[in-house]
């Protein structure tokens, strides 16, 4: 095996005294489908690996996830976790509860809070750009938090790049709470964040906390087609012309084969190939995973070990050239104009 093993190093979280390990615990699937209890033990798992980011988003399961949360970080947990929290979309039909207004952001903190059993967030995060409100509103309102107490630091997820830096420039004017990370969608299969995100958050110290670092299971050499998706997988829920449908591709598929065969000349698994490739990039803190239960969480626990070496990495370049991509993650983000084909 080309890749090293040696104890892992905790990162620094941007422009932060914060430090996190080099992986983070997401919980989209918490209560969908993982059942509550084995939630639980995939946190504390986790927590007992070293791990100390968790993720989750008042979107994940109707607010479920968060309870869940909140339900695993009990008996003293909570103090030694970085605890990771996201607000924009739909919370009720009411056309003001949802983007990132001042009004909505004060709501849906206080029903996150609630949710979680916790009188602080460390990381509150506006899940998706709103173009229809201005970045100094949200950016007051996010402020605000901060004095209070109820929020420690701010950041943002799928923005694209020109949106962060007048987010960065806007708190700089004012003397506004400052965007410490981003959550971009970010695997081997879509790598269009290196040409602009990439270099802005290593010039301006911001984190980098990629989500579907395994292009949503399509990496760990699950599909073999787009139109029969494996039972048990979230696009066989959903469906094949829903959004988490349309990141599989042809073209996908046949680079995450070729995946699978270098992973094993490596004598790793092909997740485990896909998510160092994505730890040890340029400008990331912690990509954020998304196990379903505890097996594979324990295949993914020992990359925080690893460290890829420069022939591994050049094999996977050769794939899929830096900057491009085979498959579309960004198909939420209502920004991205670059089609894949």
């Amino acid at each position: 095996m080309s890749t090293n093993m040696r104890p892992f190093s905790y990162r620094l979280l941007g422009r932060t005294g914060l430090r996190v390990a080099p992986l983070a615990l997401g919980t989209w699937n918490f209560a969908d489908p993982t059942p509550a209890e084995e939630c639980i033990q995939l946190v504390h798992r986790a927590l007992d690996a070293g791990i100390n980011l968790i993720d989750t988003s008042d979107l994940y399961a109707h607010g479920e996830s968060e309870r869940i949360v909140g339900q695993a970080l009990t008996r003293g947990k909570r103090l030694n976790v970085i605890l990771a929290t996201k607000c924009h979309f739909p919370t009720s039909p009411d056309p003001n509860d949802r983007g990132n207004s001042r009004r909505h952001i004060l709501r849906a903190v206080e029903a996150s809070l609630q949710r979680l059993g916790t009188d602080w967030i460390d990381l509150y995060q506006l899940h998706r750009p709103d173009f229809d409100t201005p970045q100094d509103e949200t950016l007051r309102a996010l402020d605000d938090l901060v004095h209070q107490g109820k929020v420690r630091y701010i950041g943002s997820s799928t923005f694209p790049a020109w949106m962060v830096m007048e987010a960065l420039a806007i708190s700089e004017r004012y003397g506004l709470a400052r965007f410490v990370s981003e959550q971009p969608p970010y695997n081997l299969l879509d790598r269009r964040i290196e040409n602009e995100l990439v270099p802005l958050a290593i010039r301006y110290h911001l984190a980098l906390l990629p989500w579907s670092p395994l292009g949503g299971g399509v990496l760990a050499g699950r599909y073999q087609e787009t139109e029969k998706p494996p039972e048990g997988s979230r696009v066989a829920r959903y469906g094949v012309q829903s959004y988490v449908g349309g990141r599989v591709s042809e073209r996908g598929i046949d680079v995450a084969q070729k995946v699978t065969a270098i992973a094993r000349e490596r004598q790793l698994t092909p997740t485990q190939l896909a998510l160092l490739w994505v730890k040890d990039q340029p400008g990331v803190t912690a990509p954020i995973i998304g196990p379903r239960t505890p097996a594979h969480l324990d295949d993914l626990l020992p990359v925080m070990e690893m460290t890829l070496d420069s022939e591994t990495a050049a094999a996977l370049d050769a794939l899929v050239p830096p900057g491009s991509a085979v498959a579309d993650f960004h198909n939420t983000s209502n920004w991205m104009k670059m089609k894949v084909s």
